[in-house]
């Protein structure tokens, strides 16, 4: 009995996909797995059938080749192509093959043990040997590892000093490139402000000069046209004044004249007018003057209750004197009634004295 792996597929030609399309539409792989195994097995068979136990057990790659041929043309005729084909395992029930092999067996068991006692042997040896030599490797490795160390930091503290230096100086020159790229572009800002300053004061000055021409055609010219129309009315103006004044002037005069002779006559009449009345206040007695006072008393409530005539409207808080009219009568009497003090603080005329003893003489003699 033997036990075989395979491995097949559909060929890549056009013809063969086309065989293989018509040999295994509805199947599938299960398909093509079932009768691809069948004509293994059968084809082995075959082959088995030619050679002997012996030859099988001991020439499988020649089995397996002529497996693959056997099977080519059953295969082509498909579709399909065997990839691969390996005999796993021949048995058998009456032991041969078993027996065929024993003496292989013992043989190999007994050179084995053999070659196994000197490899033992052979191992120690070795093993001492490689054991002392690598006992020496490793000393001599380490010390080697050791001074590669050191080498090694050696170098990186000589790098790292280069990296260091070498990184300052490009600091140093990026801060330096970077200074003078700032230096360049200040620089071009500069003379671009100055340029547009420059270009901004020749705007302006072009500016100037359109306003000064327009002023000149719109403003000076007619303001020049004005003045000397201005001048030429004022001038005539002038002299129409100055005319007009020294008429004035003179009728003015002659006016003054005129009306200081009225003053001056005003002036005689109302001294004289005066000096009669000193004259006559000379002869006054005290009764004559009381009458004056009394004849006037009348003016002063006129002039107290004047100003209420001129008010357009008066509001009234209510009190306890009355409402009303009643209440403004009031108070112009109570007004009224202060002016005798009023006349004895100013004259020293006591009317409420007089009254009393032109009322009440029997009172005054008693």
């Amino acid at each position: 009995m033997a036990e075989s792996s395979a491995q097949v597929k559909i060929n890549p030609t056009e013809s063969s996909i086309s065989l293989a399309a018509e040999q295994f539409l509805g199947t599938g792989k299960e398909g093509i797995r079932e009768v691809s195994s069948t004509i293994i097995e059968g084809k082995m068979r075959e082959v088995i059938g030619t050679m002997s136990v012996e030859n099988i057990y001991k020439e499988r790659q020649q089995f397996a080749s002529k497996v693959n041929q056997a099977v080519q043309n059953e295969f082509v005729r498909m579709g399909l192509i065997l990839i691969s084909f390996s005999l796993k395992d021949i048995s058998d029930t009456q032991g041969y093959l078993d027996a065929l092999g024993k003496p292989q067996i013992s043989a190999a068991k007994r050179d084995a043990s053999i070659a196994e006692a000197e490899t033992e042997k052979e191992a120690t040896i070795k093993s001492s040997e490689a054991r002392k030599e690598g006992e020496v490797a490793r000393l001599a490795a380490e010390a080697k590892i050791a001074k590669a160390r050191w080498d090694n930091e050696a170098k990186k503290s000589e790098s790292q000093v280069e990296v260091n230096q070498k990184k300052a100086q490009s600091d140093y020159a990026y801060e330096l490139e970077r200074f003078r790229l700032n230096q360049n572009i200040k620089r071009e800002e500069a003379k671009a402000n100055q340029i547009e300053k420059e270009e901004s004061i020749k705007t302006q000055e072009l500016e100037i000069s359109r306003r000064e021409k327009e002023l000149n055609a719109t403003v000076v010219k007619p303001a020049d046209a004005r003045k000397y129309q201005l001048q030429a009315e004022a001038d005539a103006e002038g002299h129409r004044i100055q005319s007009e004044a020294k008429g004035k002037a003179e009728a003015t005069r002659l006016e003054g004249e005129a009306e200081a002779g009225k003053i001056k006559q005003r002036g005689v009449a109302e001294a004289e007018s005066m000096l009669k009345k000193s004259q006559a206040w000379e002869k006054y007695n005290q009764a004559a003057i009381m009458e004056i006072y009394l004849n006037n008393l009348p003016e002063l409530a006129k002039a107290v209750s004047e100003p209420l005539s001129k008010v357009e409207k008066i509001v009234l808080v209510g009190g306890d004197k009355g409402t009303g009219a009643s209440k403004i009568s009031s108070q112009v009497a109570e007004v009224l009634a202060q002016m005798p003090d009023v006349v004895k603080s100013l004259t020293g005329v006591d009317l409420k004295k007089y009254m009393k003893e032109k009322t009440n003489p029997e009172e005054e003699r008693e």
